[in-house]
């Protein structure tokens, strides 16, 4: 959500520890020559009870990687299987990562502390196990803007420069290096689900769905959905939910995640793992963020369909448990929920009161046409258009039959709304890269903040009010 959580105190639950055998191999981090903390996420440390901790315990714990208390008494690096752009691939797994520790926020969810650039693990292959600086920077930046736009997002929770220089093919080598600890809503993939399908292990997939239901809970599925009291069926139902709403949600904030592979699906329905994002300069179905995608598999336009895919994938897994039928019946609930999602979300980035599906698809309708002919940066359209204002034409007349949200947020005001485009995001790097001066990261991070408090918590599908409560 935009706007701050609730402090809470800190409630330490490793309840990985349960399948932690067969999901995960227990590892050291890499012993980094220096740590100095650079970004420190403190409303979101007071949310699971860690704003309390002095610099040094910081950067002991998160930058040396010394257990907290109560809690899993050694890193582990999980396995999981994966489609790289749409190539099944058994030889991945936390190749620069690890999870580190599980603890409740104040509104119960168990949440985890995971790595990026702590070293190197059993299934590095030929990699380093290491972040660029700028890599942690980029991260920072796309949580920020995302929970911001009402995005379900990872939090990058700290960035510890680690006093290594590093090769990259795709910087100005060599580059600072640096480690970073994000906070998630677990770190269960479908791709951890599709090597237990290989692997042809039942028994570590029952408990597996078992843990999903019991840590990620949701509504049941529909009353007339088959098989709906099966465990495996009920999980994947609640999957397709989340997915279809996230994939809305990426759709309207106008970002593009660049690499959509099943290992990069978050079970939770948590947006996770940064590497080539962009946001749109321009309103592109066919606009990709990664340099490699040459067959734009993941390009903005195609977002919905990858994910949706990606839960065929998992469907495909769970048919170790449970039969072709009802798997089917929840996939094919996909489009329907992202149509609602991109609806509700519309109208709540717009600032309007939705109406009827029929008035609402009119609305998007004529909005994204709008966008396309009038080559507007989706950000700068969004803010205009605020509450019904500034229309002309078509647009005009399909925004007269909305009542507009009220609100007297100053930013709403302001001429130019904030936005995350590329040459903004390589400028604040300039400033760290070159100068070492963090004041204009520090700067937007704030400015986006204060833009998600002016929009206010995204809409919920309904009935999903406690889904993240256990």
């Amino acid at each position: 959500m935009p706007s701050a959580p609730e402090p809470a105190p800190y409630r330490p639950e490793p309840a990985i520890t349960a399948i932690s055998d067969w999901l995960g191999a227990p590892v050291d981090a890499a012993d980094f020559p220096n740590v100095q903390t650079r970004f420190r996420n403190q409303r979101w440390a007071a949310a699971v009870g860690l704003d309390h901790l002095t610099e040094e315990q910081w950067a002991q714990h998160f930058g040396r990687f010394a257990p907290l208390p109560d809690n899993l008494p050694q890193p582990l690096a999980l396995k999981y299987h994966g489609h790289q752009f749409r190539v099944y691939n058994p030889e991945i797994g936390d190749g620069r990562g690890f999870l580190f520790a599980q603890m409740r926020d104040g509104a119960g969810r168990l949440l985890d502390l995971g790595t990026k650039g702590s070293g190197q693990t059993p299934y590095s292959r030929a990699g380093d196990g290491r972040l660029t600086l700028k890599g942690g920077v980029r991260e920072i930046l796309a949580t920020e803007m995302l929970e911001a736009l009402g995005v379900d997002t990872s939090k990058t929770f700290s960035i510890i420069e680690t006093g290594e220089e590093l090769w990259r093919n795709d910087e100005p080598s060599p580059t600072r290096s640096a480690v970073m600890v994000r906070l998630s809503h677990g770190h269960i993939r479908i791709g951890t689900f599709q090597r237990l399908v290989a692997l042809e292990e039942r028994e570590q997939m029952e408990a597996l769905v078992d843990y999903c239901l019991q840590h990620f809970p949701g509504p049941p599925p529909p009353e007339d959905a088959p098989g709906r009291d099966e465990p495996s069926v009920r999980l994947l139902h609640q999957i397709v939910e989340r997915l279809a709403d996230l994939a809305a949600s990426w759709m309207v904030a106008g970002f593009v995640h660049g690499v959509l592979n099943t290992d990069n699906m978050n079970i939770s329905g948590e947006s996770f793992d940064y590497g080539p994002w962009r946001w749109l300069p321009a309103w592109d179905p066919g606009f990709t963020a990664a340099y490699f995608d040459q067959q734009g598999l993941y390009a903005f336009g195609r977002q919905p369909e990858a994910l949706h895919w990606n839960c065929a994938q998992l469907a495909v897994a769970l048919r170790l448990l449970a039969d072709s039928d009802p798997l089917i019946a929840a996939l094919n609930r996909f489009g329907p929920l992202y149509m609602e999602a991109v609806a509700r979300r519309w109208c709540w980035r717009l600032g309007v009161k939705q109406r009827d599906a029929e008035a609402d698809a009119a609305l998007v309708a004529a909005c994204e046409k709008t966008l396309r002919e009038t080559k507007a940066q989706p950000d700068a359209f969004f803010h205009a258009h605020r509450g019904g204002r500034n229309a002309e034409g078509e647009l005009s007349e399909a925004l007269s039959q909305y009542s507009p949200v009220e609100s007297d947020h100053d930013y709403w005001r302001e001429s130019e709304p904030q936005s995350m485009l590329i040459d903004e995001v390589e400028t604040l790097w300039s400033a760290i890269d070159e100068r070492d001066d963090w004041q204009p990261l520090n700067d937007k991070i704030e400015a986006i903040r204060r833009m998600g408090d002016a929009h206010g918590p995204a809409p919920r599908p309904a009935g999903h009010a406690d889904e993240n409560s256990d």
